[in-house]
């Protein structure tokens, strides 16, 4: 998103330890895996899959796309109709895709091998959800956000799929455009984004499907952004991407901001449309997707990982 202007950031918030990024692939919309798309590219969703590559979406197009560690960039799936936003992986490797196309129309959750062969349709877009993002949890059921309604009708939700893949349970109901999803180490606390009211829910579970007592807490209330994807880290940090900001913030277990991440070029007002992010699983580098509105031209950013330096508590 390029408006020619940097956005401001909340007084309460500039003086955060800050992390820049930098440019590590870009992607436009004539490389040969998009197909040639029309319009303009916008990515969501990475995840590093087992074998170190990043899996993520175009939700323009409703193509999975794998960049390998060497930053070569394939297709995954190219015939799609359902939409994609977020995903995740199952135990048996399948990548998971959430069929996000429009917040009025029934969406779908569907899984496909690391080739993109043998689609299996989970949520059928009868049922009436709208799946923006999701997550596995250990016993091989996931949480998704029904990305549904708004602050005047507030009919989204947050989710639970059983692992029978058929069971689903509503978690936290009543929200307006429930976005990001995310699950501490642990499992015991799950995140969740709101982007019509602006806010990051922190769950504490006693079960897949029960809240603790006196578990369900705003942690943050977010001023100016566009709330969009969480990640979440081995220590328990969670990372939100801030559409329209270019720009993560980073909060410890319990919800307290600790960091910022910064895309470059939002100085300029360019590549503001910071939709999601993955966290290297074996190093701990961001890996941030961020969209440019200017040209039909998308970028994957890399971050250092948090570090004691980095937040200012080195010996």
């Amino acid at each position: 998103m390029l408006t020619g202007r940097e956005p401001n950031i909340p007084i309460w918030e500039k003086s955060l330890p800050t992390i820049v990024a930098e440019t590590w692939f870009t992607v436009t919309k004539d490389l040969a895996p998009l197909g040639g798309v029309k319009d303009r590219v916008i990515l969501e969703g990475p995840r590093f899959d087992k074998q170190g590559n990043l899996i993520f979406v175009d939700c323009m197009t409703g193509r999975v796309l794998r960049l390998s560690p060497d930053r070569e960039l394939t297709a995954v799936l190219t015939e799609n109709t359902a939409g994609a936003a977020g995903l995740d992986f199952d135990g048996d490797g399948r990548i998971v895709v959430a069929g996000f196309t429009t917040i009025h129309s029934g969406g779908t959750v569907f899984a496909i091998k690391p080739d993109g062969s043998d689609k299996q349709i989970i949520i059928d877009p009868q049922v009436g959800h709208v799946p923006d993002d999701l997550v596995y949890d250990q016993h091989g059921g996931f949480y998704f956000t029904d990305m549904q309604g708004n602050n005047a009708n507030p009919t989204g939700g947050v989710y639970y799929v059983a692992p029978d893949l058929k069971t689903i349970t509503p978690i936290l109901p009543n929200l307006s455009l429930p976005n990001g999803i995310g699950l501490s180490p642990d499992e015991k606390i799950l995140w969740a984004t709101e982007t019509g009211r602006g806010l990051l829910h922190r769950i504490e579970l006693a079960g897949p499907t029960t809240i603790a007592d006196y578990g369900l807490t705003i942690a943050y209330r977010f001023t100016g952004a566009k709330v969009d994807s969480l990640r979440t880290d081995a220590n328990g940090n969670v990372y939100v991407a801030l559409y329209t900001e270019g720009r993560l913030l980073v909060f410890d277990w319990r919800g307290v901001p600790i960091a910022q991440v910064l895309i470059p070029e939002r100085k300029q007002g360019g590549f503001l449309g910071t939709t999601s992010l993955a966290v290297h699983p074996d190093t701990g580098e961001i890996f941030i997707t961020t969209n440019d509105d200017i040209g039909g031209t998308a970028a994957i950013y890399r971050a250092d990982a948090l570090s004691a330096k980095v937040l200012g508590t080195a010996a």
